[in-house]
């Protein structure tokens, strides 16, 4: 299935995790999982992403063939009853080729191919991936992270493992990159990476957006969880109409319509 980041997408989280944030043990029998699909698909998802170990602050790792237990059973069941490109959450390179050879079309890693043979396998399987900043390791990334320049630190990170990914053979049109919110990072550094999120323009590949619920959105309007539908959608707005490319959420119908008002508001043009 061939994926065009042309337009801005919305990507629909799924994650078949018992300890993830917001949905952990929510969706982790196949069933629910593929129920979830088909409601994420019909409220106008454009991308799923699949993800068998949790990278929440303090998560613990999961082995590579428990992720792919979780992962690639699912992968194939989507890719046979919805017509939808897939992603895979993973950093580990065997569960990248294990989710790819059952229909995975794109992969999504937190640790940017730095793990493992996670760059050569992206290589080899040719398919679009998306490369995140992060701080340190999910256990402890929250601990302290420090910054000299938050944007400034983080656009070089990205630059250079887009650069390192193109000297391992994977073509910059199949790059994209991710900021990292939440991910080694403390309010003041979220806050400063949306507010100019526009730098990462100039690094010329798309980019994603994963702000669904997390702890700054929580930081900011004091409210759990399940109550930051606004306070993320406000952040996605203000994502969007800074150039982000796709939008990784969780509330996939809201997040659709704030798409389409932001893109109209975009391609308005002056008429008699």
């Amino acid at each position: 299935m061939c994926l065009a980041f042309d337009r801005p997408m919305v990507m629909g989280i799924l994650n078949v995790t018992p300890d993830s944030f917001s949905d952990g043990g929510r969706f982790n029998t196949l069933q629910r999982a593929l129920q979830r699909v088909e409601q994420m698909v019909n409220e106008g998802a454009d991308i799923i992403d699949i993800g068998g170990e949790s990278t929440r602050p303090g998560a613990q790792p999961v082995s590579e063939a428990e992720e792919i237990e979780r992962v690639a059973p699912l992968v194939e069941a989507v890719r046979s009853r919805f017509d939808i490109p897939i992603s895979v959450d993973s950093s580990k390179a065997g569960v990248m080729r294990a989710a790819v050879a059952v229909g995975a079309d794109m992969l999504n890693d937190v640790r940017a191919l730095q793990e493992g043979a996670a760059l050569q396998a992206a290589a080899e399987l040719d398919v679009p991936v998306c490369l995140m900043h992060m701080q340190g390791e999910p256990r402890t990334m929250q601990a302290d992270p420090v910054y000299t320049d938050v944007v400034a630190d983080v656009m070089a990170f990205l630059s250079g493992r887009v650069q390192a990914c193109m000297a391992a053979g994977i073509a910059r049109d199949k790059l994209l990159i991710d900021p990292g919110f939440g991910f080694g990072k403390k309010l003041s550094h979220n806050l400063l990476l949306l507010k100019e999120l526009h730098r990462f323009k100039t690094l010329d590949v798309p980019i994603m957006v994963g702000i669904s619920r997390k702890g700054m959105i929580g930081a900011i309007v004091d409210k759990p969880v399940e109550r930051r539908l606004y306070g993320s959608l406000a952040a996605v707005a203000l994502a969007l109409w800074q150039g982000a490319d796709i939008l990784r959420v969780h509330d996939v119908a809201a997040t659709v319509d704030v798409l389409k008002v932001c893109q109209a508001v975009k391609q308005a043009s002056a008429q008699n």
